[in-house]
């Protein structure tokens, strides 16, 4: 199958990985959802697609309340930062079960885990055709993985972002609270704007409309959908100029 996008970055939330239900309790990672997701990245490496990742780190640490916790909210940044780098190693492992050539790379300096981030070195390994992923955020604390997602997308200068989501699209309102609600299947930056859809947070979401880049964002859960999404398939929803 041939693949509209050359360069991609993936952008997945850390909740995505995680496994149980509110009456049997949650667990942070759930390895049948790693393997899934490995293979279904696998078959766009096969592809030809080079693809570089951003995952969060919601499912391990979740920026909280200063008021309540006591953590100040650059120190909680951190924290999230660190959870990044785990889910990183997490869906590395899962890779390179899989049999795919992978590199982490760490906006904070860990070598014994991870590569630091260097622009051209990431690059480099897309052109060979391992697929990086980025740990860390940008690094600094006040700004999500979104954002994160958004610049390093802009720096190897990938040709979409992915946004790996539960739902397959954008809506006029949230579909898991209004049944109403009905699916853009493509919409403007501007439009997004103007009707206060949540795409992504304002940074990152202005980042990507100032530098022209187009955001989809489709259900990653189902099987079979990133790779349809990668061949120019109308799946989920396009954000774009």
């Amino acid at each position: 199958m041939a693949s509209k996008y050359k360069r991609i970055l993936l952008k997945l939330s850390g909740e995505a990985l995680m496994g149980g239900d509110s009456v049997n309790g949650y667990e942070p990672m759930n390895p049948a959802i790693i393997k899934q997701y490995a293979q279904e990245i696998k078959k766009v490496v096969d592809a030809g697609v080079e693809v570089a990742l951003v995952i969060g780190g919601g499912n391990i640490y979740r920026g909280m309340n200063e008021a309540e916790t006591g953590i100040e909210r650059a120190h909680g940044d951190y924290m999230g930062m660190l959870a990044t780098v785990i889910n990183g190693m997490a869906l590395q492992a899962g890779l390179e079960k899989e049999g795919v050539f992978t590199r982490l790379q760490s906006a904070i300096k860990m070598e014994q885990v991870a590569e630091p981030y260097i622009r051209r070195r990431a690059i480099r390994h897309l052109e060979k055709h391992r697929v990086v992923i980025f740990g860390a955020g940008t690094g600094n604390p006040y700004f999500t993985t979104d954002t994160a997602g958004s610049l390093r997308a802009i720096e190897i200068k990938a040709d979409v972002i992915l946004k790996g989501t539960r739902v397959d699209g954008i809506y006029t309102a949230d579909p898991e609270k209004d049944p109403t609600a009905t699916k853009f299947e493509t919409i403007s930056f501007r439009d997004c704007i103007n009707r206060n859809l949540k795409v992504m947070d304002m940074t990152a979401f202005t980042l990507c409309m100032e530098n022209d880049l187009p955001i989809i964002v489709f259900d990653m859960n189902k099987p079979g959908n990133l790779m349809r999404v990668v061949s120019g398939e109308a799946v989920g929803t396009l954000v774009k100029g």
